[in-house]
């Protein structure tokens, strides 16, 4: 990028200082915009006017580099109706052709336009605003001839002018700018495939019914989109039918959500049960198995009740009390049934026998 000039802030080249002559002044041509803060300037606005002489430069002059007070202006030209990316690409090729250059923009007028390519979409003054916010545009020149003009040149000291080198007919002309390549004055820059306004329209055409009903549901009329009153109807009960159908497929979205997060769900259920069943059964074999502590509880337990049933004899150490050696003392409530007595004398003298060997014993 080449050092701005001192004193072109504005874009124009116009010195600040008062003390500059009008030769000054006369010998200073606008500079490029660096700055992008500002939309560039209308040709028939800016404040300074070059009138230094034209000197003609070729092609290969312009490529090696110029003075940095004297950009190469170069001139693209077009409707620009619709302006999309493959304006914005031919303009960009239209700036970067030479080391220094100073990019003029023209914009046809409607009445123009109208009168020998057709109707646009955007207006005049729409399109030259979208031109002005272009950054590779430095200034943009409105209501531009549809045929270049030695005249037009000259006032604009046009050095070249680019535009893609497919023969354009047009104004009874089978290329109007075939002037302008004899002269050695066009540069070719390349069109953007896929892309272009005549493709644009096509879209919205093709897709008329898609537009009109979108419209429609953003509040504007059926008069200005002069949609008639059957049209009208239809295009609104196909909006109803489209919001039912995304209301349905938004229930099938949901249930279709909630179905995994239940089987989720479900997965995470089912694999707790199993490890919580696993350590069930694993604590019951613990407690109630073969080898398992209730066993060895229950072995215990009726050990001990074994014991306290059939307490262990005393040990042959143990002092004896004297008892005849013939028998053992039997109880006194036992009653001998070998002989029973035969009558109550008989019984009464075999109770006081006993309870006289009782006395013995004490």
């Amino acid at each position: 990028m080449p050092v701005r000039a001192a004193g072109a802030e504005s874009g124009t080249g116009v010195p600040k200082s008062p003390s500059a002559t009008m030769e000054e002044l006369e010998h200073t041509c606008p500079q490029p915009r660096l700055t992008l803060t500002a939309p560039a300037p209308f040709a028939d606005e800016t404040s300074c006017q070059c009138q230094a002489p034209h000197e003609k430069l070729t092609i290969a002059q312009a490529r090696l580099g110029t003075p940095v007070d004297r950009p190469v202006r170069v001139y693209a030209d077009g409707i620009f109706d619709l302006f999309h990316a493959g304006h914005a690409r031919a303009l960009m090729q239209a700036k970067t052709l030479f080391p220094n250059s100073y990019l003029l923009v023209g914009v046809c007028s409607d009445d123009l336009t109208h009168k020998f390519k057709g109707f646009t979409v955007m207006n005049e003054t729409e399109r030259y605003e979208a031109l002005r916010h272009c950054r590779y545009v430095d200034e943009v020149i409105r209501d531009a001839p549809w045929t270049l003009t030695p005249e037009f040149l000259e006032k604009h000291k046009i050095d070249f002018v680019a535009h893609d080198d497919i023969p354009y007919s047009s104004a009874g002309s089978d290329d109007v700018y075939k002037h302008i390549k004899e002269a050695g004055m066009f540069v070719p820059t390349q069109r953007t495939e896929g892309i272009s306004t005549s493709d644009i329209i096509t879209r919205i055409v093709r897709d008329y019914d898609v537009y009109a009903r979108r419209n429609l549901q953003r509040g504007y009329t059926a008069k200005e989109l002069n949609v008639s009153f059957i049209n009208e109807k239809k295009y609104r009960f196909q909006n109803q039918v489209d919001k039912m159908k995304e209301k349905v497929k938004n229930v099938e979205e949901k249930s279709k959500e909630f179905v995994y997060k239940v089987e989720e769900k479900s997965h995470d259920l089912i694999q707790k049960w199993e490890e919580k069943s696993r350590e069930f059964i694993g604590n019951f074999l613990e407690l109630f198995g073969p080898d398992g502590a209730w066993k060895q509880m229950f072995q215990e337990r009726s050990g001990r009740m074994l014991q306290a049933f059939s307490p262990r004899q005393s040990p042959n150490s143990s002092p004896t009390r004297g008892r005849s050696p013939s028998r053992s003392p039997s109880p006194p409530w036992v009653i001998n049934k070998t002989s029973p007595p035969s009558s109550p004398k008989a019984a009464s003298a075999s109770l006081s026998s006993m309870s006289e060997g009782d006395e013995d014993e004490k």
